[in-house]
């Protein structure tokens, strides 16, 4: 597959989620890329306009997860990405071991970058579904979502 996403072009990536962030976070943007392996997905993520910690030991860490919602669509006074669905979780699984639960994202300055190893789940599997940036750091513990704070940004996963 070959995408285009603003003056960068990338060839050989069987998926893309472009993200934006909420009406709460605009200057959020960034790029989930997802390249299908003989051992699992290869996942890598850059990420701009993140919200910014203020104290020395309190970097922020965002959790980032896939969805099983279709789109970043709608809005609702609960949630910026209603429609962005739940932790994509096909085999009932707790959490932290649902399929789209994803490595936190530590932010430097706003900026995160990541990538991961993962056979949860295959390309095909997840195209359609949605990744969720959330505003706090995943516990790995709490059921359903491990208390990972609001959705502040989304992309659709093509």
């Amino acid at each position: 597959m070959y995408i285009r996403y603003d003056d960068e072009e990338f060839e050989n990536v069987d998926a893309v989620a472009i993200i934006k962030g909420s009406a709460a976070y605009p200057g959020i943007r960034g790029l989930v890329r997802f390249y299908q392996t003989d051992s699992g997905v290869y996942v890598v993520t850059s990420v701009t306009g993140l919200p910014r910690g203020e104290a020395p030991c309190k970097t922020p860490i965002f959790a980032m997860h896939i969805h099983d919602g279709d789109s970043c669509e709608g809005r609702s006074e609960k949630s910026a990405f209603p429609m962005s669905g739940m932790h994509y979780n096909p085999s009932g699984c707790e959490h932290p071991y649902h399929a789209g639960d994803l490595p936190p994202l530590f932010s430097a300055d706003g900026v995160a970058m990541g990538s991961v190893l993962t056979n949860r789940f295959t390309v095909r599997e997840i195209v359609g579904k949605t990744v969720i940036i959330h505003g706090g750091v995943d516990d790995f513990t709490t059921q359903p979502s491990g208390n990972s704070g609001e959705k502040i940004a989304c992309g659709v996963i093509q």
